[in-house]
């Protein structure tokens, strides 16, 4: 295993007046350290465009995954689709990304725009080479990865932006690759840039997009590991065991909770110290502990971060605010969101007295709920995620 990932993150956009997107994008991750990408574009829009694309991803998506041969998925798709009564086809165009091992990725396309590929902030051509399957040209390339490389998967509706109903003259592949380019060395990550991809179609489109657009973006990056403390553990005498498997941790160290952090600082022979910062909206104040990167309260917070991480993974409608916040939730967002790859929770399972008050809206159920819901949203984020109770 190398010391390489990838991050993947995906906007979309549905055709104005359509309840439902006419793209789908499905990620599957067949073993550790490979992972299938497909972007599908059905036919037209709306409820029949939605099912091709779906059916399309989800099946190319398994079968690439369980290792049959291109010609087999192809074939296989190209049979199973519904046909379309109106205009008597059957197709969903594709674009696929197979990262494999983290070491290389294969790419296969058939009638969506190209693949943007960039590399060291520069726009890289590669080679194409095309391969017949029944009636279909497909488009087959093989890329030894290099970390910072990135990827930009995209439906026609992307390079389709104007307000004109007509190809947009003035923003063609070449350009969408030109603004990619300009944001690539601002540390963004995969999801922020598939955003601003398809906010910058949408202001084309005049905020009326006539086509489904979608946006995906697959960044290669190195590991990087963070470690979250969050609760004292159920027994007293667990203190230590605790603190000596949190700190031994390669990576930053983040304390939440005001009980957990007397136990760290105890651990560490240091102090905790309210912070000089200015508290920030609605959110608890942060502590500082010498020897811990981020120390924060515990429930409130670790709640409101999820509250992003749910977001993050859809709409993505509050970046703003946990992306330049200054309170302990946006802190803690930004490190698991942005910079880390590898993420572990302990997770102490102590029942705190004051969460008993019936007047409270706190128990330890909604603490275990945090974390279950946390690690499930940031799994989707593609994070690798392990949680030690104790």
């Amino acid at each position: 295993m190398n010391n390489l990932c990838v991050d993947i993150g995906w906007k979309s956009l549905n055709h104005e007046g359509e309840q439902l997107c006419g793209d789908h994008v499905e990620i599957v991750s067949p073993e550790e350290d490979s992972t299938v990408l497909v972007l599908a574009d059905g036919l037209g829009s709306g409820v029949k465009a939605s099912i091709l694309s779906t059916l399309t991803s989800k099946m190319l998506s398994t079968m690439i995954a369980e290792g049959l041969s291109l010609e087999e998925c192809v074939s296989t798709v190209a049979s199973t689709l519904p046909v379309c009564s109106e205009r008597e086809l059957a197709y969903s165009t594709f674009s696929i990304i197979h990262i494999m091992h983290n070491t290389t990725a294969e790419i296969i396309q058939y009638d969506n725009p190209d693949v943007i590929f960039i590399r060291d902030g520069e726009i890289e051509d590669y080679p194409k080479r095309e391969l017949r399957i029944g009636d279909k040209t497909i488009k087959h390339s093989t890329i030894r990865l290099r970390e910072n490389d990135l990827f930009l998967l995209m439906s026609d509706g992307c390079p389709y932006a104007s307000k004109e109903l007509q190809l947009n003259q003035d923003w063609k592949e070449k350009d969408i690759a030109e603004f990619l380019k300009m944001l690539v060395d601002l540390g963004y990550t995969a999801k922020t840039l598939a955003t601003m991809v398809v906010d910058e179609c949408n202001e084309k489109y005049g905020h009326h997009p006539k086509d489904d657009t979608t946006a995906c973006v697959l960044k290669v990056r190195r590991r990087n590991p963070v470690n979250i403390l969050f609760g004292p553990p159920r027994s007293h005498d667990d203190n230590r065991r605790m603190m000596s498997l949190f700190f031994s941790k390669e990576g930053k160290h983040i304390v939440c909770g005001g009980t957990t952090a007397k136990i760290a600082a105890n651990y560490l022979g240091a102090v905790v110290v309210p912070s000089s910062k200015p508290v920030q909206g609605d959110m608890p104040p942060l502590m500082e502990i010498e020897g811990v990167d981020l120390a924060t309260e515990g429930v409130v917070t670790l709640s409101r971060v999820s509250e992003y991480a749910k977001d993050a993974l859809g709409k993505n409608e509050l970046y703003t605010q946990w992306a330049y916040g200054r309170d302990g939730a946006s802190l803690i967002s930004r490190i698991l969101f942005e910079e880390a790859t590898d993420i572990v929770f302990f997770v102490g399972r102590a029942i705190n007295p004051a969460h008993q008050n019936p007047d409270l809206p706190i128990n330890f159920n909604i603490k275990m709920s945090i974390v279950d819901e946390l690690s499930a949203s940031l799994e989707k984020m593609g994070k690798r995620i392990k949680v030690n109770y104790f």
